[in-house]
């Protein structure tokens, strides 16, 4: 296939500070390709160019574009850049977020099931008053958040955080850690999707699902706390799977 230059001019815009950088990028780049703007077999602005013309590091233009190669929309050539692939079709769930992520946050949330249930049980064994208070705190957070996506986000891990510390086990927390905020769904979602799909209606639910699992472990009800971690994970996976439409 002959390689094609990029088209004259972009349409992006500078990405707006204090959303998910990432996603708002491939999801600008995203509906780029799907309008026609960049056809199959174009190649897309150099790292440098984008990150000049949208205002964000190479870093995140790198994790965008491998975003976007992940769906099947580009792919990559050694030494000569990103271009459209051939297979490049309209994805089933929209440009909010692209499938190949919310496979990614389906499957995650599916691990998370698996560890922070039984978390859950023993924090509500072993806490600590230092761990209620962090807990408390965290939850606190998220309610003054309001709609400050970002905001939420930090909350939301520092919270499950608080949990995994709660367990006196330290792989536990090592296992938060090291997924961080791409394990929690909303870090994909930019203001503006998230109220496309109306996930911004359930974070007063989100945050009666923390309160239910904070006092479960503050009454020291192991099955009680696991049965609530289990309800607000199974549910927020319920909710993001909805919008692949099967």
């Amino acid at each position: 296939m002959a390689r094609r230059s990029p088209p004259a001019s972009l349409t992006l815009d500078r990405v707006v500070p204090n959303t998910n950088l990432v996603s708002s990028l491939s999801t600008a780049l995203e509906r780029e390709i799907l309008s026609g703007r960049f056809k199959v077999g174009d190649r897309l602005p150099t790292e440098s160019e984008l990150s000049r013309t949208t205002g964000v590091s190479r870093t995140v233009v790198r994790e965008a574009v491998a975003a976007l190669r992940a769906s099947g929309l580009v792919e990559t050539r050694r030494g000569s850049g990103a271009f459209v692939a051939a297979q490049a079709a309209p994805p089933r769930i929209g440009p909010a977020v692209l499938r190949a992520t919310l496979d990614d946050i389906l499957s995650v949330l599916e691990l998370r099931l698996a560890v922070e249930v039984e978390a859950a049980a023993l924090a509500a064994a072993r806490h600590r008053d230092d761990d209620i208070r962090a807990m408390s705190v965290a939850l606190e957070r998220g309610e003054a958040a309001a709609k400050d996506w970002r905001r939420l986000v930090a909350a939301d891990l520092a919270f499950h955080k608080a949990i995994a510390a709660a367990t006196q086990n330290k792989y536990f927390a090592d296992f938060i850690d090291h997924l961080g905020e791409f394990a929690f769904p909303r870090r994909h979602l930019d203001p503006s999707a998230a109220s496309a799909y109306g996930l911004a209606d359930h974070q007063e639910r989100i945050e009666a699902e923390h309160r239910a699992i904070l006092e479960a472990v503050r009454q020291r009800d192991s099955a009680l706390a696991s049965a609530e971690m289990r309800r607000h994970l199974a549910g927020s996976r319920a909710r993001y799977k909805a919008m692949t439409g099967e």
